[in-house]
């Protein structure tokens, strides 16, 4: 049996994480070292220092990659080390479409870092294909989107996005945090990179920080690993060891998620102090049904708005007790937050208004307890 063309919950457990050969481990020592003996001067091992390889970071390169339907994987120390390495292959005087609605960090680091290295960004609503048109020009090098986005959940059609980037030469990079590979692929939808902060639902335990490229471009694999060496922003070997033990139980979690976020996003829609939820998997999300026809689920994410103003809110999410308020998302507890005031606290006050990241916003990361308990804990904090 060929393992790479397995099933999914197969080739979490085994691509990449064969017995250790010496001694027969079932589980792969953590290779805590910099350095790899060679034999003659001129004559390069596999490995050589570990900035550019690890037999640790191989590993759980490779089984990310098979999950991602990629042939490249690349593990780096957190999701911004990621996104910045994408930004890092274009050159000064490139321009990138973004969406305008996405995480408050990924925005802070095009919006004011790498916009002072001459690279331009222009953020636009996605789902409008006037907007996403008009916004190319001669100098546009790649689209970077988040479906859905961080935190309004808002879906873009990436094959029709992909196919249009395509038609312009430009690149496209998704950032799949939200969904994980097992709800969504976005290299099988026609990008070009796949990116996630696997801080989140890949490792799923709040315990490591890190991030994950995937791509089928030799060229762009090339250009990566080029940045891997010249950069050295890398996942440790012991994150690579536990984010590779993470991903043997990412089916059963992202089941898991996604059943408990469906029956509380039902129950919070008909609760009377909730004036409007977003869940992918509601039929009154407005993009319900793309959702249905580009994800093999909808995942563990929830924003909905509370009715009143800051003063409610705060009061909610100080009552809350089986949640954790706390920022991120992804872990097998179930967090919440307030975007406007944690998570996206850097995005500028204008703009979250224009995004509708209000003060009644908040979002939710369902995580695995009795659903039970957590509509019970939203019942009792909401006022019953």
């Amino acid at each position: 049996m060929n393992i790479k063309e397995a099933g999914f919950e197969t080739r979490a457990i085994h691509v990449g994480q064969e017995p250790e050969a010496e001694y027969g481990s079932v589980m792969k020592p953590i290779y805590l070292t910099t350095t790899f003996a060679q034999k003659s001067p001129g004559v390069m091992p596999k490995y050589d220092y570990s900035r550019g390889g690890n037999p640790s970071r191989t590993s759980y390169e490779q089984c990310v990659a098979s999950l991602e339907s990629a042939k490249h994987g690349f593990a780096f120390s957190s999701g911004c080390a990621a996104t910045s390495t994408v930004i890092q292959m274009l050159e000064s005087g490139d321009h990138v479409i973004a969406n305008d609605d996405m995480y408050g960090g990924t925005n802070r680091l095009f919006s004011r870092v790498m916009s002072k290295f001459g690279i331009e960004f222009s953020f636009v609503d996605l789902n409008d294909s006037s907007q996403l048109e008009s916004a190319v020009k001669e100098n546009t090098k790649l689209i970077w989107l988040e479906s859905p986005t961080n935190p309004t959940l808002k879906i873009a059609d990436i094959r029709k996005i992909t196919d249009f980037a395509k038609s312009k030469g430009i690149i496209t990079a998704v950032d799949n945090t939200f969904m994980s590979p097992y709800f969504q692929r976005p290299l099988e939808l026609g990008a070009d990179i796949v990116m996630h902060s696997a801080t989140k639902y890949l490792n799923g335990h709040s315990d490591v920080v890190g991030g994950v490229l995937c791509t089928n471009s030799d060229d762009l694999a090339e250009k990566i690993n080029f940045l891997v060496m010249s950069v050295g922003a890398v996942q440790s070997p012991f994150d690579s060891y536990m984010a590779t033990r993470s991903l043997k139980t990412l089916a059963v979690r992202m089941r898991a998620h996604q059943e408990n976020a469906q029956s509380v996003a039902e129950f919070l829609e008909g609760h009377n102090r909730v004036e409007k939820v977003l869940y992918p998997g509601l039929e009154s999300h407005p993009q319900h049904e793309l959702a249905k026809s580009q994800m093999h689920g909808f995942g563990g994410m929830i924003t909905f708005f509370i009715k009143g103003g800051l003063a409610e809110a705060r009061n909610f999410l100080e009552s809350v007790q089986v949640f954790t308020l706390a920022e991120s998302l992804g872990g097998v507890e179930s967090l919440i937050e307030h975007p406007a005031i944690m998570t996206h606290a850097s995005v500028p006050a204008d703009q979250r208004e224009a995004l509708g990241i209000s003060d009644t916003l908040i979002r939710i990361s369902v995580g695995i307890e009795d659903k039970k308990d957590l509509i019970a804990d939203l019942e009792q904090a909401l006022g019953g």
